[in-house]
C-alpha cells in the first residue's frame, strides 16, 4: 500500500512546523500543502494565576516540545530525514516562549542541513483559511481577533498583506477576558462569557460605543464602562452579577461583536471587497461566527470561517504559512531572532 506521500514517485516538500508563541506547544507536518498532523499540548498551569505567566509558559514549552514534535512526526508517518524544512513562529508572542520553539527549530534545521523558515503568527492565522476548502480567492479581507491583536487586513496574495485597521489600545480578546475577570470568572474567561451568553438576552443592558477614525478600534473604554456599570449595580444589589450573569454576558459579548463587525462592514463597503474572513482565537466565539454569517447574507459577502481547531493557536497554520514561504524561497538563517512585537508586513 502506498503511503500518503507517494505522489507519482515525486518527493514532496515536507515541512515540520512549530508553534510556541504563548501557552500552546504545537507541532504540525505539511506535505505539498496538505496537513498530515497537528498536535497541540495545552498548559493548565496558568489557570490559578488568572492569566498566562511568561516564565511558567517557557518551562512548559521546554517540557512539551520534544514529545509534541515526536507525536506530530509519528502521526504523519514521517522521519526526520524526509523533512525539506523546519518552520517556527518568529513572533509576535512571549519572548521566552518564542525562544523555546525557535531554538529547537534552529537546532533541528542545522543538524539536518535543511532550510529554516520564520513565520509571523498573525499571518499564519490568516493563512489557516488555506488548510482546507472552501478557500478564499484574492483579494479578501480578514478580521484577525485574538487576545493580543485586533486587525482588519487586506490580503492580495499568500504573502502580500496590508493592515488597514487595528486596535489603538487593547485587543478584543483581552477585553473579553477582562470582562470575565471583573465578573469573577476563572481564566480564560472569554470562552465562559460565550458559554453563558447562549441563554442570555443580548440587548438586556447597553454599553457605550467607542469612536475611532477609519477602520481602527479601541476597547479600553468599553472595559472601563463595563467595570463602572457593574460597580454601580452591585452597590444597589450585591447579588446583581449572580442574578443576571447570562444577560450580562450576552450584552457585553454583543457589544464587542458589534464593534468588530461595524468596522469590518465599513472596510468592505469602502474597498468593494466581498470576500470576508475571520481568524484568530476570538473567531471561535459563537456570536461572532453567527453575526458575521448573518451580516454576510445582508451584504452579499462570501464568508470564510475556519474550523474551531484552526482558530486558536496551532501549528497547522504555521505549517501552511511555511508551505507558501518555502515555495517563494523565503528562508531564514540561523541568526534569525524571535521578535515579540513582530509586525505583519508583506512577505514576513
Amino acid at each position: 500500500m502506498k503511503s500518503s506521500l507517494d505522489y507519482n514517485d515525486k518527493r514532496p516538500v515536507v515541512i515540520l512546523a512549530i508553534e510556541s508563541s504563548c501557552d500552546e506547544t504545537s507541532a504540525s507536518v505539511v506535505a505539498d500543502g496538505t496537513i498530515l498532523s497537528n498536535v497541540i499540548a495545552t498548559q493548565s498551569v496558568h489557570q490559578s494565576y488568572g492569566g498566562v505567566v511568561p516564565e511558567l509558559a517557557s518551562r512548559a514549552h521546554q517540557q512539551h516540545i520534544v514529545p509534541v514534535v515526536y507525536q506530530a512526526l509519528s502521526e504523519a508517518k514521517i522521519t526526520k530525514t524526509m523533512l525539506s524544512a523546519v518552520a517556527f513562529t518568529q513572533g509576535p508572542g512571549l519572548l521566552g516562549a518564542l525562544l523555546v520553539g525557535s531554538s529547537f527549530a534552529k537546532s533541528l534545521a542545522y543538524g539536518l542541513d535543511i532550510p529554516l523558515i520564520g513565520i509571523n503568527h498573525m499571518q499564519a492565522h490568516i493563512l489557516a483559511h488555506f488548510i482546507e476548502d472552501p478557500r478564499p480567492t484574492f483579494p479578501f479581507l480578514c478580521l484577525t481577533a485574538s487576545g493580543g491583536h485586533t486587525q482588519i487586513v487586506r490580503i492580495d496574495d499568500y504573502l502580500s498583506m496590508t493592515i488597514i485597521g487595528q486596535t489603538q489600545d487593547d485587543a478584543v480578546g483581552e477585553a473579553f477576558d477582562k470582562a470575565a475577570k471583573i465578573m469573577g470568572f476563572p481564566y480564560p474567561g472569554g470562552p465562559l462569557i460565550d458559554q453563558y451568553a447562549k441563554t442570555g438576552n443580548a440587548r438586556a443592558f447597553s454599553f457605550p460605543n467607542t469612536s475611532m477614525p477609519g477602520y481602527d478600534f479601541s476597547f479600553s473604554g468599553i472595559k472601563t464602562a463595563f467595570l463602572n456599570f457593574l460597580n454601580k449595580e452591585k452597590s444597589r444589589n450585591p447579588d446583581f452579577v449572580q442574578e443576571n450573569s447570562v444577560d450580562i454576558c450576552a450584552s457585553i459579548q454583543q457589544k464587542l461583536v458589534d464593534m468588530l463587525l461595524d468596522k469590518l462592514a465599513l472596510a468592505a463597503r469602502d474597498t468593494g471587497i466581498r470576500q470576508v474572513a475571520i481568524a484568530g482565537g476570538v473567531s471561535a466565539n459563537t456570536a461572532l461566527r453567527e453575526n458575521i454569517t448573518q451580516l454576510g447574507r445582508q451584504e452579499d459577502w462570501r464568508i470564510f470561517i475556519p474550523r474551531l481547531e484552526y482558530c486558536t493557536d496551532n501549528a497547522a497554520m504555521i505549517a501552511m504559512a511555511a508551505h507558501y514561504k518555502y515555495l517563494g524561497r523565503h528562508f531564514a538563517d540561523l541568526h534569525a531572532s524571535p521578535d515579540p512585537r513582530l509586525q505583519l508586513e508583506s512577505g514576513n
